[in-house]
């Protein structure tokens, strides 16, 4: 039996200019656009259907902050599904006490890729399972990468990113992600600079490459316009989990619908 498919809602949270926690939509990571109250779209999420929840504090690395735990404590008061919560971690201190807060499982990027160590501890002291590495990826067209797929008829790399996208890193992703999961990642979760709120489908050569490369679960993200571009990456691209934001806090679908197209189409789901 085929395992089923995960349909994971996401929130991008930030402060904004009175200091309080705000859900914020943007495109390649940029032209952020407030979009509503963490708890209270949390707490919507949570009685829609979705299979997992993720929180995702997105300036707290390139700010060098802690990730808002109080904010984690209140959304895990609303939420009884699988909840990751990522940014600003940085130690097992930083994931001890945002797994005390309520999260189940933690999403790392810089912190990873300056010490990757981090993993290791992680999986060490709180099980794979509880480690998600979370890869910012972006194209590059030039000689400097070591893996390259074919777009558009262009030779092209992915390079990790850090501190929300805002620095390269010179290193490619297929690269790391081998190394994440060889040190413990239970998960990968893989986003997408170029696609990122663009709507127009997932990044199917990034991801697919992704896929080819690893056996740990794999959940794309970046550029979900609609159930038919999750039904794309999970049939071309073998992704494990298909995480959408915009499609799903502007009610252009709901999780419902987006499992009855897949359901109508062969991807086992949970309903």
């Amino acid at each position: 039996m085929a395992l089923t498919k995960r349909i994971i809602p996401c929130i991008d949270v930030d402060l904004d200019e009175d200091g309080n926690p705000a859900v914020y939509t943007g495109v390649n990571f940029e032209d952020l656009k407030y979009t509503g109250d963490p708890v209270e779209m949390a707490k919507a999420y949570n009685e829609s259907g979705a299979d997992e929840f993720v929180f995702l504090d997105i300036t707290a690395s390139a700010e060098g902050r802690e990730t808002m735990l109080d904010v984690v404590e209140r959304v895990a008061d609303e939420v009884f599904i699988p909840l990751t919560v990522g940014g600003g971690i940085r130690t097992t201190d930083d994931i001890k006490e945002t797994l005390r807060a309520g999260a189940d499982k933690v999403s790392i990027t810089t912190g990873a890729l300056e010490r990757p160590e981090l993993i290791n501890e992680g999986a060490q002291a709180f099980g794979n399972q509880c480690i998600v590495i979370s890869v910012d990826a972006r194209r590059r067209f030039d000689e400097k990468g070591e893996h390259y797929v074919e777009i558009d008829g262009e030779s092209c790399w992915f390079e990790c990113t850090k501190k929300g996208g805002r620095e390269g890193t010179g290193i490619d992703v297929l690269e790391w992600a081998a190394e994440a999961e060889s040190r413990g990642a239970g998960e990968l979760f893989v986003n997408s600079i170029d696609k990122d709120g663009t709507k127009d489908g997932y990044d199917l050569p990034l991801t697919n490459a992704v896929t080819d490369t690893v056996d740990t679960p794999v959940i794309a993200s970046s550029g979900c316009g609609s159930p038919e571009d999750m039904y794309d990456v999970f049939t071309e691209a073998d992704a494990d989990a298909g995480l959408a934001a915009s499609i799903f806090h502007f009610d252009e679908y709901s999780i419902e619908e987006t499992k009855a197209y897949l359901d109508e189409h062969g991807v086992p789901v949970r309903r």
